[in-house]
């Protein structure tokens, strides 16, 4: 907290940013092991019945266009997050064991 020309300014941004980081990362999970051919709308589907589901991205290669095996689910809620976890984290999804956890930003 400052004093500036008589007002209060707070200086708490970097918490608040904190909590919205933390936040992220308890909605958003990393899908690794996906097949080649999993496609963002595979995912949505899969995913899509342990809650809402916000985004979904399936990283591919910048020159060929191909999946790199692995993608990004983001949940509306930390609870059907978790949810998404606990059943899919091993399961089989177009023919791969997929895991399932909390991405991480670093």
């Amino acid at each position: 907290m400052q004093w500036l020309n008589g007002s209060v300014r707070f200086s708490h941004s970097v918490r608040f940013t904190r909590l919205l980081s933390d936040a992220n990362s308890r909605t958003k999970l990393f899908i690794g092991g996906l097949s080649y051919d999993t496609n963002e709308t595979v995912l949505k589907d899969a995913f899509g019945q342990h809650g809402e589901i916000i985004e979904v991205k399936v990283i591919c290669d910048r020159v060929t266009g191909q999946s790199r095996g692995y993608g990004f689910v983001k949940f509306a809620s930390e609870a059907a997050a978790g949810e998404a976890i606990k059943e899919m984290d091993g399961l089989l999804l177009d023919g791969r064991n997929i895991r399932v956890n909390y991405a991480h930003k670093d």
